[in-house]
């Protein structure tokens, strides 16, 4: 089952799933917010998709501003920061799309075409 995590109150989110709807992708809605990523789950979806583990921090967010965390996250292990994305759904980049083995992070219409080819 294909997964669209996000936060509905997200316009991005929002856009993505609208895209997905024309598309004819199923899929099943994950809330961010009230279903926190757990750190393993994290872990997990960072390691199949290749992608830095700062790739999955919400740095637009108000939470990443409001606890520094662009100056703090360089001193931190990864495991330290895995943790950090399991304590809070606003610090994690929205959407994340678990599609088949695939794992798409924050909504590019092009990049999400591409993949579902």
């Amino acid at each position: 089952m294909n997964i669209l995590i996000g936060y509905d109150r997200c316009s991005t989110c929002k856009k993505a799933e609208d895209f997905l709807k024309a598309e004819g992708v199923s899929f099943q809605k994950r809330p961010i917010k009230e279903e926190k990523l757990s750190a393993k789950e994290i872990h997990e979806i960072r390691e199949r998709s290749g992608l830095p583990l700062k790739r999955f921090f919400n740095t637009s967010g108000l939470v990443y501003k409001a606890m520094e965390l662009k100056d703090k996250l360089p001193s931190m292990t990864e495991e330290e920061q895995e943790a950090l994305l399991a304590t809070d759904g606003m610090l994690v980049k929205r959407p994340i799309f678990l599609y088949g083995e695939k794992v798409l992070v924050g909504f590019k219409e092009k990049e999400w075409r591409e993949a579902m080819k």
